[in-house]
């Protein structure tokens, strides 16, 4: 099972075996990472579940698709690896993600 790599603002890291086929998100709202809020559960019309994809993983994960670009532009700090997590779909290419929870949400 992949797992990936929460790194909260606080430097705080929780790793989380993830299902291939579940998003980024939903495994953050299962295993209660801190600063994901998800608020549409995951329908990409909202950008409360915002993270930092890890440099070294930005290739790997993809850019993001027109949909999510337009609800990044409501998200609190937006970097060139932004993405809403809940667009993250969980692979076996994606073992050892490392995401990074921004400060907070919009």
């Amino acid at each position: 099972m992949p797992k990936i790599t929460y790194i909260t603002a606080d430097g705080a890291s929780t790793v989380i075996d993830a299902p291939e086929g579940s998003t980024v998100m939903e495994n953050a709202i299962k295993n209660m990472v801190q600063g994901i809020e998800a608020e549409c559960g995951g329908a990409c019309a909202c950008a409360t579940c915002h993270v930092y994809v890890d440099e070294a993983w930005k290739d790997k994960v993809g850019e993001p698709e027109p949909m999510e670009e337009d609800m990044l532009d409501f998200a609190y700090d937006v970097k060139p690896t932004s993405r809403l997590s809940c667009q993250i779909k969980m692979t076996a290419d994606l073992d050892g993600l490392v995401v990074h929870v921004p400060e907070r949400q919009a």
